[in-house]
Formats: structure tokens, sequence, C-alpha cells
């Protein structure tokens, strides 16, 4: 199974990459942990905001697959409990597609991509910083596999 985080932006403290590549790595082979960086268009006070979230959705989208899942991770969306994505991840393994997670600039997600969202999930109420975010995610998925596969990390 591949899971592919798609991320708008680029250029992320080490500590993120060192994050990132922490839980990656603990991943089981059957469960491999992508990051695609969707550069973020530069913002001036004058700048056409909905153009540049439309453009940055166009490349996102133009990174998946024909098929495959996208999950948005939206505000909106719905919060899971750890055993709720461990669930999801059990699904989407028996789904055998591969998984695109979904992180928008820091307006958000495009509506095209959105539009074409499976799942829509929200990782907390509060505001995160993107970069955080990613370790996050990295981290919850291992934790989601170590309940599935009944490893005493989650406990």
């Amino acid at each position: 199974m591949k899971i592919r985080l798609i991320a708008v932006g680029t250029r992320m403290p080490r500590w993120v990459e060192d994050g990132w590549q922490e839980y990656a790595k603990r991943l089981p082979p059957e469960l491999t942990l992508e990051l695609v960086e969707i550069p973020l268009s530069t913002r001036g006070k004058n700048a056409d905001v909905a153009r540049l979230i439309h453009k940055e959705g166009e490349a996102m989208l133009s990174k998946v697959g024909a098929g495959e899942r996208i999950v948005t991770l939206e505000v909106e969306g719905k919060p899971w409990s750890t055993e709720q994505l461990a669930q999801s991840l059990d699904n989407w393994r028996l789904d055998a597609r591969t998984v695109n997670l979904m992180v928008g600039g820091p307006e958000g997600l495009a509506p095209e991509v959105c539009a074409r969202s499976e799942q829509r999930w929200s990782l907390s109420p509060l505001t995160l910083p993107h970069p955080l975010v990613r370790v996050l995610l990295a981290e919850q998925l291992y934790r989601a596999w170590t309940v599935l596969s009944g490893h005493p990390y989650h406990k």
C-alpha cells in the first residue's frame, strides 16, 4: 500500500524532514509513505489569491493517478481518533489503491481538490503550522499501523 502526502510548501526546516523520515522509516515495507511538495505560489499584497489557490490545486491533482483515493485535510473535515484512523488505514489497505493525503497552502485547498475528495479529515480544530502537520501525519499513520499490527507503541 502506498500513501502519498501531497502538500503545498517547500523548504521545510530540518526538524520537519527528520521527523517525517523517522516515522516513514518505521513503517513496514508493505506500507510506503511518500512526500510530494507543491511550490507555494508567491503572494504579494495585490495577489489574486483565488487564482493562486487554483494553480496550486491543479498542481496537486496532477500528481494523483487515475482511480487513486484522495483524502483532504480540512478544518471542516471529520476528526478521527487513532482507532478510527487505524480502521481507515485498514479499509484503504483492502481497497488496494494509492491514498493521496492533500494539505493545502495558507488559505487552504482549492475547491476542485475538495470536490475530488472521498474523505475529509480534520486533524484538529486548532490552526496547525504546516510543517508540524507533516510530522504529525507521519506519526499518526505509524501509530495507526501499530494498532492494526498489535504493536505496543499505541499504549
